[in-house]
C-alpha cells in the first residue's frame, strides 16, 4: 500500500533540494543537485534557466528513489527570490537568468528610487531597491539590453520559471512576488506605478495566485523527467525565506526566526504591513492568506557575513591545523577576553545599508590566539543580528522566544551567545532543509492535509531550549554600545581605505 507524500523542491543558488514528505512532515526521501553561478563580468551572477530544469529532475528522482512505495499527491515550489527570468513567445529563455546575487544595476537602482521618491517605494512596496532585485534588474536590461527586452513575453520569478517547466502555467504568488519591489504589499498584486516607472508593459507578468492554491498539474513532458506520473497538482509555494519561516514554527509575533548561515536573517511575522521609512528591513507578504488565521506579512533584517566571516577566519587566516578550535573557543569567557570583531567583511545591509563597509579586530593583545579570534568572530556576527533585530523591537516587535536555524543552531557556543546578546531564550531548530519543508507544507495545505499552522507545528522539532545566562547577558548589555560605537567611529576611515586600496590596485594593474 502506497504512502500519500508531497515532493518538495527548492531552488537555491547553488542547488536544488528535493524532499518527499508525507503527511506528518516526516522526510521520506531527499535529493539534490548543483548548478553553477557564472560571472561573466566583475559584480555580474548568472545562472540557466535550464540547467535549473536538468538538476530538478535529478534531484527530484533521487528523492524519490530513497522513499520507499509513496505516491505523489501534490508538489511544492520554494524558489531563490528576487531574481529574474525572461522567457520568449515559445516558453525559451531569451538569455541567462540575472539572480539576487547580481550588482549590475546600482546606477538603475539610484535612479529608480529617484524617479518613484524612497519614501514611495517603501510605502508601496515595504522596501528600499538593491542590485539583485528584479525592479532594478529589468531597468539595467532595459537600458542596456533592449533586444532582450523585445523579445520578451514573460517576466518570471526564478521559482515561476520552475512552476512553468513543470505545469506550463505562468503564475506567481505573493510570498515571492514580493521580493521584486514591483508588487504592492496592500493590496497583494503587482504595483503598477512601480512596473510603470521601470518602463516595462506590465502584461508581461504572471497572474498572482494565494501561497496555498493549485496554480496547475504537472505535465506528461514533465513527469517524464521527473519520473512520476502526469495531472499532480502544482501549487503556489513562495519565496525561500518566509517558507524557512513557515517550517521552523514562526507563525506569530512571539516568535523570532534567527538563521545564522553565510550571512543571516531575522524574521518577525507581523499581523500589518508596518514598513520602516527608513528603509533598513523589508517588510513582505507571507504565504499565509486571509482565512489562514496567521500574519499575512513578516518583518525582515538581513546581515551579509556570519558562517561565512568564520570561515574566512578559519580557512584564510587560521590555515593550520583547527581540529581543537571549538575545545578553545568554549574556554573562552563571554567578550572574548576583551576583543570585539565588526563582521562587515561584505559590506552590510540592515541596519547600515552599507555596502563599503568592512571588517575590524578591535581590542586585540599579543596573548590572544584563536579561541579568542573565533570567538569573537561569532559574537560580533551575533550583535550584527541584533542591531538588525533592533529595528523590528523599534517597529513593535516584542518576541518571547527565538528559533534559531543554519549552522548557528548545530553549534551549542553560538546558540549559547544568541541567548545571551538577545536575552531571550532559544530553540535551536534541528530541521536543516526549511525551506523545502515550508513548500511541503503550503502543498499539505492546498490538498486539505491541515492548515497552514498545524503544518508548522508538525513540522517544527528543535533540540535542547538553551536559556540566556544572566551573567553573561550582562556583560553582552555592556560590550554592545563598544561594537555600536566602534562601527560609527572608524565608517568613513574604513571606507576611505578601501578606496586607498582600490587606486593601489589599480596603479599596480597600470603599472
Amino acid at each position: 500500500m502506497s504512502t500519500p507524500a508531497v515532493l518538495a523542491l527548492d531552488l537555491g543558488t547553488g542547488s536544488i533540494k528535493a524532499l518527499v514528505v508525507d503527511q506528518q512532515c516526516q522526510v521520506l526521501g531527499s535529493g539534490s543537485s548543483q548548478y553553477p553561478v557564472d560571472r561573466p563580468h566583475d559584480g555580474w551572477a548568472e545562472q540557466g534557466p535550464m540547467s535549473w530544469w536538468t538538476a530538478t529532475a535529478e534531484a527530484a528522482r533521487g528523492a524519490l528513489g530513497q522513499a520507499n512505495a509513496v505516491e505523489i499527491a501534490a508538489i511544492g515550489i520554494s524558489g531563490q527570490m528576487h531574481g529574474t527570468v525572461l522567457l520568449d513567445s515559445s516558453g525559451s529563455p531569451v538569455r541567462a537568468a540575472i539572480i539576487w546575487e547580481d550588482r549590475r544595476s546600482s546606477e538603475q537602482v539610484r535612479t529608480l528610487t529617484e524617479r518613484i521618491g524612497a519614501q514611495r517605494l517603501i510605502e508601496l512596496c515595504g522596501s528600499p531597491l538593491a542590485t539583485g532585485f528584479q525592479a532594478a534588474t529589468l531597468a539595467w536590461l532595459i537600458e542596456r539590453e533592449p533586444a532582450s527586452i523585445a523579445r520578451t513575453a514573460h517576466v518570471l520569478l526564478p521559482g515561476d520559471y520552475l512552476r512553468y517547466r513543470l505545469t506550463g502555467e505562468f503564475a506567481t504568488e505573493p510570498s515571492d512576488a514580493s521580493s521584486t519591489l514591483l508588487f504592492d504589499i496592500d493590496r497583494y498584486d503587482w504595483a503598477g506605478e512601480v512596473i510603470d516607472a521601470v518602463g516595462i508593459d506590465r502584461d508581461l507578468f504572471p497572474k498572482t495566485l494565494p501561497s496555498a492554491a493549485v496554480t496547475g498539474t504537472l505535465s506528461e513532458r514533465a513527469a517524464n523527467d521527473l519520473g512520476l506520473q502526469p495531472g499532480i497538482p502544482v501549487t503556489g509555494g513562495g519565496g525561500d525565506a518566509p517558507l524557512a519561516a513557515l517550517a521552523a514554527g514562526a507563525t506569530n509575533a512571539n516568535t523570532l526566526l534567527l538563521t545564522i548561515s553565510t550571512g543571516s536573517q531575522a524574521i518577525l511575522p507581523a499581523e500589518l504591513p508596518v514598513v520602516d521609512l527608513a528603509g533598513r528591513i523589508h517588510t513582505w507578504c507571507s504565504p499565509a492568506g486571509p482565512s489562514s488565521g496567521l500574519p499575512r506579512w513578516y518583518q525582515m533584517g538581513a546581515t551579509l557575513a556570519s558562517g561565512r566571516a568564520l570561515r574566512w577566519l578559519r580557512e584564510e587566516i587560521m590555515t593550520g591545523n583547527t581540529n581543537q578550535l571549538d575545545a578553545s573557543v568554549a574556554s573562552v569567557p563571554p567578550a572574548s577576553d576583551g576583543v570585539i570583531f565588526l563582521p562587515y567583511l561584505n559590506g552590510e545591509r540592515t541596519p547600515h545599508m552599507d555596502p563599503d563597509a568592512s571588517g575590524a579586530f578591535i581590542g586585540l593583545k599579543a596573548h590572544h590566539g584563536p579561541g579568542e579570534l573565533s570567538r569573537a568572530v561569532m559574537e560580533g556576527s551575533a550583535f550584527g543580528l541584533f542591531d538588525a533585530y533592533q529595528v523590528l523591537h523599534e517597529l513593535g516587535g516584542k518576541p518571547e522566544r527565538i528559533v534559531l536555524a543554519g549552522g548557528g543552531a548545530r553549534s551549542r557556543i553560538w546558540t549559547e551567545i544568541v541567548a545571551g546578546i538577545f536575552d531571550l531564550p532559544v530553540d535551536p531548530l534541528q530541521e536543516s532543509e526549511g525551506s523545502a519543508m515550508g513548500a511541503a507544507i503550503v502543498a499539505g495545505t492546498a490538498i486539505g492535509w491541515f492548515d497552514l499552522a498545524e503544518g508548522a507545528t508538525r513540522s517544527a522539532r528543535f533540540g535542547a531550549r538553551v536559556e540566556p545566562d544572566p551573567h553573561s547577558a550582562a556583560i553582552y548589555r555592556d560590550l554592545h554600545p563598544i561594537f555600536q560605537r566602534a562601527y560609527r567611529l572608524l565608517r568613513d576611515d574604513l571606507h576611505a581605505l578601501g578606496e586607498i586600496a582600490t587606486r593601489a590596485r589599480s596603479a599596480s594593474i597600470n603599472a
